[in-house]
């Protein structure tokens, strides 16, 4: 029997599915003359991006891709990608953004398992790809994106070239509608163990996070927000993440919109000051990069918006920025999670009693977004109080987040224990809803019966004269089960040794803001050239691990 509550829907009427299609409807009715840049070397309008759309969608049909079938992309940020972003989904294909960062025999893993039908691949990526392709199980048709580059012989036999290929298509693609669960986008994300695992969205989920994302950067009067005015630069890379779901925001504000390339700090600096851009986003890692290469007042960065993700930001790092005039702000979220579900937007009406203060909520895991269902929770799946000290995991419902990792049930159901998506970030949560990461459950250090937070050490290391950047592991020790051991990085010139670390650290200890337990000893604060990264960024703990085992 039929709900007699369920609306009535007349036989015309449109369902309008949410499909990534509908992010340009607005768009490309308001603002078909707003401009797309590649390195400002190339330019086109957003009226000449959606006949691209057509074109590519159209050579991709020749190629043999149909509905379900997935297209793979190995390139630098583009306007060929953002092409991909939109084009292969619209198609009602899955668009494979493909990480360039992982090893060879991890990329071969994924493209197996995704079963990648096509790969656009740049002419950056042929030795890698020349390396793998004898173990494809099912070998890809293969498009080269030139990029302008000449192309020596190789092993690699190509069906076309991108931009070729599109000049040969016909105009007028009609993008179907179909049903928004459709999987629209799929990529990888590495963990401590085992293979990568893939994370797939559906276009209901780029849709709902693109609403939500937009909802809260618009929502502000002033200060860590985006309007229509602003110029965007994408700096993290659009193979992870789909570069955070913000090329997607940006089409739909109808934003000009810079692509920047391969990352080169000197040339994004360039780019900034010639394309006027006020909003990017990147890691911690790259945000020092930018500051370095710009040095002492050679660049004037005041008036550039930044979200930091990826991993936390260093209030030592947040105060460079801000000094040099950057709105910066962290933002929170996991390739699980679209994903953006907590932003460190200041709240309304807020007056810094402190620099130290404003430094801290900028610096926060942030406040939920719309539709985000944040809890901070006991092992018994209790919420912790909201006292900015009771610890607890991250779990989460939102309309947008992964359903499922493609083809590993179990870890599936891990993943979504009790009916929440759980982070394994440990945190606090305080009476004015920010939330504030303290570690993660598997970085968390239990020495001299207390739980040691690895980010608090770290954050404070970063605070002595000359550290550059600091990494800390729990290592085993016999009478205390673990202490903290901290790998940090000088700055380039500036002498600062252990001694000096850990009498720092001790004048925390002194104050409470730091357990006794938490300072390294001095045999345990080693000074390294670098600090291991994943293919992301972030602070490569596992490594780290592996070394002071090994």
């Amino acid at each position: 029997m039929r709900d007699p509550n369920l609306v009535v829907t007349t036989p015309s009427a449109y369902a309008y599915p949410l499909l990534v299609k509908q992010l340009l409807t607005n768009a490309m009715s308001l603002y078909g003359d707003q401009q797309i840049s590649y390195r400002g070397e190339m330019r086109h309008t957003y009226r000449d991006f959606h006949a691209r759309l057509g074109r590519l969608a159209g050579a991709l049909a020749a190629l043999g891709v149909r509905h379900g079938s997935t297209v793979a992309v190995m390139d630098w940020d583009s306007h060929r990608y953002l092409e991909s972003y939109f084009g292969v989904p619209m198609m009602g294909a899955t668009l494979f953004t493909v990480n360039v960062r992982l090893s060879p025999q991890q990329i071969l893993y994924t493209l197996n398992d995704a079963g990648a039908d096509v790969v656009l691949v740049h002419p950056d990526f042929l030795p890698v790809l020349a390396q793998i392709h004898a173990g494809l199980v099912r070998p890809p048709r293969l498009v080269l994106m030139a990029d302008g580059q000449d192309v020596p012989p190789g092993p690699l036999a190509f069906d076309g070239e991108y931009e070729a290929m599109l000049a040969a298509a016909p105009d007028g693609y009609d993008f179907p509608d179909f049903d928004e669960r459709t999987k629209a986008a799929t990529f990888y994300t590495t963990g401590t163990t085992g293979d990568p695992k893939g994370v797939c969205y559906s276009h209901r989920d780029i849709v709902l996070h693109t609403l939500t994302a937009a909802t809260s950067l618009c929502a502000p009067r002033e200060g860590q927000r985006m309007h229509r005015e602003d110029v965007y630069m994408p700096i993290t890379p659009m193979f992870h993440v789909m570069a955070w779901g913000m090329p997607y925001v940006a089409i739909m504000l109808g934003l000009r919109m810079v692509l920047p390339g391969r990352y080169v700090p000197a040339a994004l600096l360039a780019l900034r000051e010639a394309e006027k851009v006020t909003f990017s986003h990147c890691v911690p890692t790259i945000l020092q990069m930018l500051l370095q290469a710009a040095g002492e007042g050679q660049h004037d960065l005041r008036g550039w918006k930044m979200i930091i993700g990826g991993s936390a930001l260093p209030p030592v790092l947040c105060e460079a920025a801000l000094a040099r005039g950057i709105d910066i702000f962290a933002g929170y979220g996991m390739s699980e999670t679209g994903p953006i579900v907590a932003l460190a937007q200041l709240p309304p009406g807020y007056v810094a009693r402190s620099r130290e203060e404003e430094i801290s909520l900028r610096c926060a895991t942030g406040r939920p977004v719309p539709l985000a269902s944040f809890l901070v929770v006991g092992p018994d799946m209790r919420e912790v109080p909201h006292d900015g000290k009771a610890q607890g995991e991250i779990v989460l419902r939102a309309p947008y987040l992964t359903q499922s990792y493609f083809g590993k049930p179990s870890a599936s159901e891990d993943l979504w224990a009790d009916g929440y998506l759980h982070t394994q970030d440990v945190a606090v949560r305080s009476p004015d809803g920010f939330v504030r990461i303290v570690d993660r459950l598997k970085d968390v250090i239990k020495t001299g019966g207390e739980w040691v937070s690895s980010i608090e050490i770290e954050n404070l290391v970063t605070q002595v004269p000359g550290v550059q950047e600091c990494a800390v592991i729990g290592v085993p020790d016999a009478r205390w089960g673990e202490r903290p051991m901290a790998y940090v990085v000088r700055h380039a010139g500036v002498e600062v040794d252990a001694q000096q670390i850990r009498a720092a650290l001790l004048e925390h200890v002194v104050t409470q803001q730091l357990s006794k337990f938490a300072v390294p000893d001095s045999d345990r604060i080693a000074f390294v050239a670098a600090i291991p990264r994943t293919s992301v960024g972030k602070i490569d703990k596992k490594l780290l691990r592996e070394r002071q085992a090994g």
